[in-house]
């Protein structure tokens, strides 16, 4: 039986994926987590053999909490569920040691298939991110869109202001200081060659690398 930790801050959405792989009979949902905290707390207690990882959520997450995870178990599996179709996420998650990545409007068929993958030793990735990791193999640094060029912590603090998080509000989340975000703001314009906080939203959106959360609605019909 394959014991997987699920973590999600969506109390509906863990309990569409708990529904999913109660059916396969060889997956059992052994834990759930609604934050950061929640999963480091849980993965240093109990033997796992993948987590299953929303890419946002309250507190410590996305890269960073995929990092300290690979980390510490460097031999558990991580898949990534997400709202975000953009390759960049993707890549950004297999490269922090996520072994698949998984849109959450896709669960419902392939949640099951994505983790025996992962659990076996394999890369869990449709063929739009393998072609992108390929690329950037080939390419190397620089030459993606401008969101590219953003560290992992800039990229954390542009989706916020994206969202329209203020400042201090992302300093108190992500447990930083007002001037590090700030610091991290005026970085941010200025590799992305923009001139405000409207202006990178007007981006963030175009690029439709913020919405509202996808799958929901599938997840929870059952």
């Amino acid at each position: 039986m394959i014991r997987v930790l699920i973590a999600d801050d969506h109390d509906i959405l863990r309990a569409g994926l708990k529904h999913i792989l109660h059916e396969t009979g060889d997956i059992v949902v052994a834990g759930e987590a609604s934050d950061g905290f929640q999963v480091l707390d849980l993965v240093r207690s109990g033997q796992w053999d993948a987590l299953v990882l929303d890419l946002t959520m309250p507190g410590k997450s996305g890269i960073e909490l995929i990092r300290q995870v690979k980390g510490e178990y460097p031999r558990l599996p991580i898949l990534i569920l997400s709202m975000h179709k953009e390759d960049l996420y993707a890549v950004r998650s297999l490269k922090a040691g996520a072994s698949g990545y998984l849109c959450k409007d896709s669960a419902e068929a392939l949640l099951a298939q994505a983790i025996r993958k992962v659990v076996s030793g394999g890369l869990f990735v449709n063929q739009a991110v393998a072609e992108k990791l390929a690329l950037d193999m080939l390419a190397g640094p620089g030459n993606g869109p401008p969101h590219s060029r953003l560290t992992d912590r800039e990229h954390q603090v542009f989706i916020l202001l994206a969202r329209g998080h203020g400042v201090t509000e992302i300093a108190r989340e992500l447990n930083l200081s007002v001037k590090t975000i700030s610091t991290h703001k005026t970085r941010i314009l200025e590799k992305m060659n923009l001139s405000n906080t409207a202006d990178l939203i007007h981006y963030a959106i175009h690029n439709q690398l913020i919405g509202s959360p996808d799958g929901l609605g599938t997840l929870v019909a059952h």
